[in-house]
């Protein structure tokens, strides 16, 4: 038992402290707990030998001043516990940890505990690593095949209440029903892939697998062994035991081809006789091998141009474009601009480990205005700016990148009759000034910037145009 004197300066209950540390101490698994403001009132030993530090200068202490990285502060701000959630501590440990929010008779966090439950992810990767070697090969491809096989998204991950979206998700979810062949259009970041992950989960093969195989990442001079797998002793550095192709392994259920329009012609012909023949051959292999999977292809391409360009099959087309579903850009949903931005705040929030769950009517009307070139893509990576830039749980427009903002439209102004240029340019530059002032809350400085003038310029205008900046 370590010497507690000094210590109750900082320990709201010395004698609880005390026997927590009595009970906890003799026990191998680090554990922690901290009070409602994040500060350290218990640590046993063996956390404080794991994060390197003597507990006399871990206790009292806030918990982001021991690991800067501790999700603690979020656990308490939102009172949700987080179970074998992956934490990397500052000293280099990778490890798996509990952290669980204590709450009083009314509902109010008081304590927050946290405990280790593996603290060295590379030994549990051993292990698993043996026992696999253990079961034997069969399991091995079982296993392997049950860590890829998962679709993840349903129609549920798909936001969006716009009569498009609606209309998209309508034809996609009859197309499920079915087991032909499908071709999902769309441009980049509008979200091809949910839609297949929910096709497959709601298509009678849903307990299948569900392989996806991205055609323009891989290399042209590997994506026969990936597609098709191969033989021991097919090539040079191919694995002794040889190896499972995609289609192979997606059998009985569904193989998605993303980015189909990059495919090189020579493996579009390979695509081809799988479709016709519903079998496959592995590179240096002597026998074929029956296949019974749905492929569902998606890309980004117009595929009628690449085929007048001839750089894909006509024949290809017509066997995967069965059914059709076109995914609308962002800039022709608006609508749900809203229900997305509000969703990508609360994954956010959570993956970030920072709080903010509200945005302003100006913020938001500025993410409306705004074109979305790399649609849904685009507008996470916004967002999740902007939550980094907030102090607060509220996102402003200020937060904002500058490109949405300059792209913001000012209402039109009542000017009446005009009598000059320089009167109609005097009129909406006072509207540019009072929007944006009332944008940062009246921060003039803040405001400043914004616009791109001084300070004492923006005094000037203010007194100028007679504007009320409280």
């Amino acid at each position: 038992m370590s010497n507690y004197t000094g210590e109750k300066a900082y320990l709201t209950d010395d004698l609880f402290i005390r026997r927590l540390h009595q009970i906890f101490d003799p026990i191998s698994v680090p554990i922690i707990m901290v009070n409602k403001n994040t500060e350290v009132v218990m640590i046993n030993e063996s956390f404080s030998n794991y994060l390197g530090y003597p507990r006399s200068e871990i206790l009292g202490k806030k918990v982001s001043q021991v690991d800067p990285n501790s999700r603690f502060p979020y656990v308490i701000k939102t009172k949700q516990a987080e179970f074998a959630h992956k934490h990397k501590f500052t000293n280099g440990h990778t490890a798996l940890v509990h952290r669980i929010p204590v709450l009083d008779d009314d509902g109010e966090v008081v304590y927050g505990f946290g405990m280790v439950i593996f603290d060295d992810l590379r030994q549990l990767q051993e292990v698993l690593e043996k026992n696999k070697l253990l079961e034997g090969k069969l399991h091995i491809y079982q296993e392997e095949l049950k860590s890829m096989r998962g679709a993840k998204y349903s129609w549920q991950s798909i936001i969006g209440n716009s009569v498009v979206m609606q209309n998209v998700k309508l034809m996609a979810s009859k197309a499920a029903k079915t087991d032909s062949n499908v071709m999902i259009n769309g441009e980049s970041g509008t979200g091809k892939e949910l839609f297949a992950h929910a096709i497959h989960n709601d298509s009678k093969r849903f307990d299948g697998p569900f392989i996806k195989i991205n055609c323009a990442a891989i290399p042209k001079d590997l994506l026969e062994s990936e597609l098709f797998g191969y033989e021991e002793g097919a090539f040079t550095g191919a694995k002794k035991q040889g190896k499972i192709g995609k289609f192979e392994l997606a059998n009985g259920g569904t193989i998605f081809l993303d980015e189909i329009g990059d495919m090189p012609l020579d493996m579009q012909v390979k695509i081809l006789r799988v479709l016709q023949e519903k079998e496959v051959e592995r590179i240096g292999g002597t026998k074929t091998i029956p296949i019974d999977c749905r492929i569902i292809a998606a890309t980004n391409r117009n595929l009628q141009e690449r085929i007048k360009e001839n750089e894909f099959r006509e024949d290809l087309y017509y066997r995967l474009n069965v059914v059709n579903v076109d995914v609308p850009p962002l800039r022709e949903r608006k609508d749900d601009i809203e229900i997305l931005t509000l969703k990508l705040m609360e994954k956010l929030s959570n993956s970030l480990g920072k709080y903010v769950n509200n945005i302003t009517v100006d913020a938001l009307e500025s993410l409306k205005l705004y074109n979305w070139p790399g649609n849904i893509r685009e507008l996470e990576n916004v967002v999740e700016r902007a939550l980094n830039m907030t102090d607060s749980e509220t996102i402003e427009i200020q937060h904002l990148p500058s490109f949405i903002i300059a792209n913001t439209q000012i209402p039109p102004v009542e000017v009446g009759a005009l009598t000059s240029l320089k009167h109609a340019v005097d009129e909406v530059e006072k509207a540019t000034i009072l929007k944006c002032l009332k944008a940062v809350n009246y921060n003039k400085l803040k405001a400043a910037k914004i616009l791109g003038i001084s300070r004492t310029s923006l005094y000037e205008r203010i007194e100028k145009f007679n504007i009320d900046a409280q």
